[in-house]
């Protein structure tokens, strides 16, 4: 399982309903409101790097209010949870 992080910056007025629509993209385990540079940071996990990308630059950032995006793949996940069974199909 691929994890990335993707920082989201938002387009003037988009705020209040953005969350809930980058929320309902397949792929997108969680969405969080943030302070600073970005407005939102999305978790999002594929089994593998082609479906990572097409989650990130034909889905996410194609959302109406998405201004741009930045993402972060994670090398290596430190939890106390097992995260590859709590997010497998």
């Amino acid at each position: 399982m691929i994890t990335a992080i993707v920082l989201i910056k938002a387009e003037k007025g988009a705020l209040p309903k953005l969350g809930e629509e980058l929320a309902a993209v397949p792929g997108v385990s969680e969405v969080y409101s943030v302070t600073g540079d970005m407005d939102f940071i999305a978790m999002v996990r594929a089994k593998e790097h082609e479906g990572l990308a097409d989650i990130v630059t034909r889905r996410l950032a194609q959302v109406n209010g998405v201004a741009r995006t930045e993402t972060h793949v994670a090398f290596k996940a430190f939890s106390k949870h097992d995260l590859e069974t709590l997010f497998a199909p």
